[in-house]
């Protein structure tokens, strides 16, 4: 579909009834983070994932990579490949995209699921020197591999997804790859968060050292409306790849209560 500045590819399955589920990835993943979800869910779900702009296919896209042109290209998403009500399904990086996309408030929006997302107002631990050594965790298969083992997995992750994990952490134009450590992870949203006016849901995991449930309590949960917070027991960050039934769960949990 076009985008601004090229064409971005977009993934669609399932035909069913109810709200579709537009998936977005965190900083260092692709549409692929969300397969195992996916599989997982009815086969008759909606459901719709991309790479964002500078990652993976979409990795020629040329910036700005900001989050307000990351949700730019998620709601041109929307409107290329959903025709009734959806929900938001944003990890990390992906849950800030979304909470942007949904303080805009767009037709057919029926609510939003935050997976393990960076919250709305920048933790305190996110001080310049901190986003100088964050933008280097992608440098080398060798730092992607130090992040997985000792920052963003509770859970021991299988061989093919770990290289996963790593090829897709390297699939980045170098802008695309700078410009959350540098930037959007420092950038406070609160006053948009306030806006959002349907339900919102946060899974967070017990042992989330990136977006512990503690700072999300603090940090996200009071400028969110309507927003309420479960924790995933035994997982990190990288929550879609760690315990994918428990979040395929949540999601269906969470469409069932915005259909009552």
């Amino acid at each position: 579909m076009a985008v601004a500045g090229g064409c971005l590819e977009a993934y669609v399955g399932g035909r069913g009834g109810g709200p579709a589920l537009v998936f977005t990835h965190y900083w260092g993943g692709s549409a692929g983070t969300w397969n195992q979800v996916v599989r997982l869910l009815p086969p008759e779900q909606a459901t719709v994932r991309f790479d964002q702009r500078g990652w993976g296919t979409s990795r020629e896209l040329p910036g700005p990579y900001h989050l307000d042109q990351l949700a730019d290209d998620l709601l041109r998403v929307v409107e290329e490949c959903v025709t009734g009500p959806f929900v938001l399904v944003g990890h990390s990086m992906g849950g800030k995209v979304s909470l942007l996309a949904a303080a805009r408030r767009p037709a057919g929006l029926a609510g939003t699921v935050l997976v393990g997302p960076a919250p709305a107002l920048p933790a305190a631990v996110v001080t310049p020197e901190y986003r100088q050594g964050l933008s280097h965790a992608y440098d080398s298969p060798v730092t992607v591999e130090e992040a997985l083992d000792h920052v963003l997995t509770a859970v021991a992750l299988s061989k093919p997804v770990r290289d996963t994990v790593v090829r897709d952490s390297l699939a980045a134009s170098p802008d695309a790859r700078t410009e959350w450590p540098l930037h959007g992870i420092a950038q406070d949203i609160t006053g948009q968060a306030r806006r959002i006016d349907t339900p919102v849901t946060i899974l967070a995991g017990e042992h989330d050292k990136v977006e512990p449930p503690s700072l999300l309590r603090e940090c996200l949960l009071p400028y969110v409306p309507h927003a309420t917070m479960t924790h995933i027991p035994g997982t990190g960050h990288l929550l879609p790849l760690e315990a994918p039934e428990a979040i395929a769960d949540a999601i269906g949990g969470f469409l069932t209560t915005i259909g009552d």
